[in-house]
């Protein structure tokens, strides 16, 4: 048995995940880690056309929400979805935002 969306937690969402957005060919691969100086948050980087950013963000009641930088210092797009609902954690959806870029983009993120 699996946990609801409402308790995923840190430790369900640490690893290596596969994201597909809508309109997009290219999908990106992203690895999550704990936060070295944060407990119950999430660091790690996006892989996506040959370029890599650094991740930082949590997943709280089911929510995710993470902050891309590509340089380390300032936030270039952010991730904002829900755990999806009978997927034990596997699966998140929601909105993916590029700094400066009018319109979201929706995302489903698969755990690999």
């Amino acid at each position: 048995m699996c946990r609801a969306a409402g308790d995923v937690s840190q430790g369900d969402v640490l690893g290596l995940w596969r994201a597909e957005f809508e309109g997009l060919k290219q999908p990106a691969t992203l690895l999550l880690d704990k936060h070295p100086e944060f407990a119950e948050t999430l660091r790690g980087a996006v892989h996506r056309e040959g370029e890599r950013a650094e991740v930082a963000g949590d997943v709280f009641a089911g929510e995710f929400t993470l902050e891309e930088s590509r340089n380390g210092t300032h936030i270039s797009a952010t991730w904002l979805g829900d755990v999806v609902d009978g997927s034990c954690g596997r699966e998140i959806r929601g909105l993916w935002k590029a700094e400066g870029d009018a319109m979201a983009r929706p995302f489903v993120l698969r755990k690999l």
